[in-house]
């Protein structure tokens, strides 16, 4: 075996490994769309497709819920959608890792791209700029080998049995802990906290509004301030080094 081809081996491993203690939130969330899925009467086929058509478990549960309040269509489409912008900026930061994989490769990257997958990447690209173009590729399908089939699996599951899980167990615990596992490393700058801090006083203030519209509020006044604090701090640093 040539050496590339031990090292793109060792990477896809590495992957798998690394991303192994999500699983611990990935499979009772998984579960709990599952059962939710159901409760808000979707049938066996229309929980799973959407569970392998949108792979993208805060967004599945945020149309759930509008469904279940009877929102219109298109409020429901735009608020989903509006919680997963955030894969627009995770793609932005994927390209100068693997902006030059073949199509189809980018493709298959951007349809398995979740939360997990996206921050177990990234951090290892950054901490090791000398991976290769196929390492990279390899560390990233190594992350998702895990996670796509368990989430698939798992959501099978909690539709199936759903119904027997007793409710003390509080398989609700699964989304708030993923995410502020997912986002409290990624808070390593000004305007990163910034976001994350208007986002959740945004939403809080705004939670008075019907079928979640709170959401999308919250989501563009924090992009916005996080993109004036760039701007703030890029023309602060040339200030600076005009001075200097």
């Amino acid at each position: 075996m040539r050496p590339m081809d031990r090292s793109t081996s060792a990477a896809f491993w590495r992957g798998l490994l690394d991303v192994l203690p999500f699983l611990l939130i990935v499979v009772p969330f998984a579960v709990l769309f599952g059962v939710v899925a159901r409760d808000a009467g979707l049938n066996l086929f229309e929980a799973m497709s959407m569970s392998v058509l949108v792979i993208a478990g805060a967004s599945q549960f945020t149309a759930l819920a509008l469904m279940q309040d009877n929102a219109p269509i298109l409020i429901t489409v735009a608020t989903a959608l509006a919680v997963n912008l955030r894969m627009a900026m995770y793609s932005a930061a994927l390209v100068p890792h693997v902006g030059k994989a073949r199509l189809g490769t980018r493709a298959l990257i951007s349809y398995l791209m979740v939360d997990q997958a996206f921050a177990v990447a990234v951090k290892k690209y950054e901490e090791t700029p000398s991976m290769t173009l196929p390492e990279k590729l390899a560390y990233y399908f190594g992350c998702m080998s895990m996670l796509a089939p368990l989430w698939y699996l798992f959501s099978l599951i909690g539709a199936l049995v759903g119904q027997a899980i007793p409710a003390e167990l509080s398989l609700d615990f699964a989304m708030p802990v993923c995410f502020i596992a997912l986002t409290a490393p990624l808070l390593r700058s000004a305007p990163h906290v910034v976001a994350a801090i208007v986002s959740v006083v945004m939403a809080v203030a705004f939670a008075w509004l019907p079928w979640n519209l709170g959401l999308l509020v919250a989501a563009a006044l924090a992009m916005i301030a996080g993109a004036q604090t760039e701007l703030y701090l890029n023309r602060k640093r040339a200030a600076q080094e005009v001075t200097v």
